[in-house]
């Protein structure tokens, strides 16, 4: 039965973003193209309910293209890779469709024309993320990676009279401008990227957690540990006055002591997480009371990526097969 004393704040936007599904899209729709066998490289998005999903329907994962067979087909994860990796690609003779979402590639080519301009660049991200890895590899002898505040403290340069930053897409855009103001602080000639470049769905989950969170005694957020957007969400949640705050895979993982004189729970996820898992958490919640749902909407999202080029060609050339 319903307590009226306990609800459930639901914050919109949250879940899938737009790169997210082109990615994820683009694995389902080369495995019903090509066949099972296709290889993905990483990760396709950061979620690990997606990544066993696409195994069953048979994608494979690999870490790097020596793991895939001369000849096969390979799909480049949403992140991003080098060009390096392209290059190997090629080499290796594989049929490579690159499902990197186009927020990232931008980033990949502002990093382009920035090193070809002569600037040093300070890419402010986490080391070791494969969005990193990836526009890191665009130009390494021009990039220095900055983590955080503490970092921008003490980071040197080659040369800081042409000095620009860029960002990882989905960093907390408080923790980015922060480690910003930091660099600012040291190097007065730096300068600001044209555009910015954390992406829309990451700000928009962020703004629509900051608007619920002081209602909040606990925000749960669906997300996988691995999904920097998700657990920045945690952290924007307790920064923004929630009580507590909880990251967890699916409802498996909830707790009961988390809801011990509880009355009002948000639930949100990251932009990798498909709206069954939020489901299974809010039915878990209604068995325990919580079955008052308030919709927190602060943005609509209506953006749509096109598959890669180079799949809706040979979706094109199927189509035009079967109407001979």
């Amino acid at each position: 039965m319903d307590n009226p004393t306990k609800k459930v704040l639901l914050a919109e936007p949250r879940g899938y973003c737009a790169g997210v599904d082109r990615a994820v899209v683009t694995v389902e729709k080369a495995l019903e193209l090509y066949g099972p066998p296709v290889y993905v490289r990483k990760e396709i998005v950061h979620n690990k309910h997606v990544v066993q999903d696409l195994q069953g329907r048979g994608a494979i994962f690999v870490e790097e293209l020596d793991e895939v067979p001369e000849g096969s087909t390979v799909v480049f994860s949403a992140h991003g890779v080098a060009p390096s990796v392209h290059v190997q690609a090629a080499e290796r003779d594989l049929k490579a469709i690159d499902a990197t979402c186009p927020l990232v590639t931008k980033v990949h080519a502002e990093v382009k024309r920035f090193a070809n301009e002569g600037f040093q660049i300070l890419l402010i991200g986490h080391v070791g993320h494969e969005e990193v890895v990836g526009t890191a590899g665009e130009a390494p002898d021009v990039i220095t990676v900055v983590q955080d505040t503490a970092e921008a403290a003490t980071v040197e340069v080659a040369d800081s009279s042409k000095l620009i930053w860029l960002s990882q897409t989905t960093l907390s855009v408080d923790e980015a401008m922060a480690t910003v103001d930091v660099l600012k602080s040291r190097f007065p000639n730096l300068l600001s990227p044209p555009s910015d470049d954390i992406c829309y769905a990451t700000q928009n989950r962020q703004v629509a957690v900051k608007a619920m969170a002081e209602q909040c005694d606990v925000v749960i957020v669906v997300g996988s540990g691995n999904s920097s957007n998700s657990v920045r969400l945690v952290e924007v949640a307790l920064e923004a006055g929630a009580s507590r705050s909880y990251r967890v895979d699916d409802a498996t993982e909830l707790r009961e002591e988390w809801f011990n004189e509880t009355s009002t729970v948000g639930v949100t996820s990251g932009a990798s997480v498909p709206e069954q898992l939020v489901d299974e958490v809010l039915e878990w919640l209604r068995v325990r009371g919580y079955g008052s749902v308030e919709v927190v909407k602060t943005a609509e999202e209506t953006l749509l990526f096109a598959l890669p080029p180079e799949l809706r060609r040979d979706m094109k050339a199927a189509e035009q097969a079967k109407d001979k």
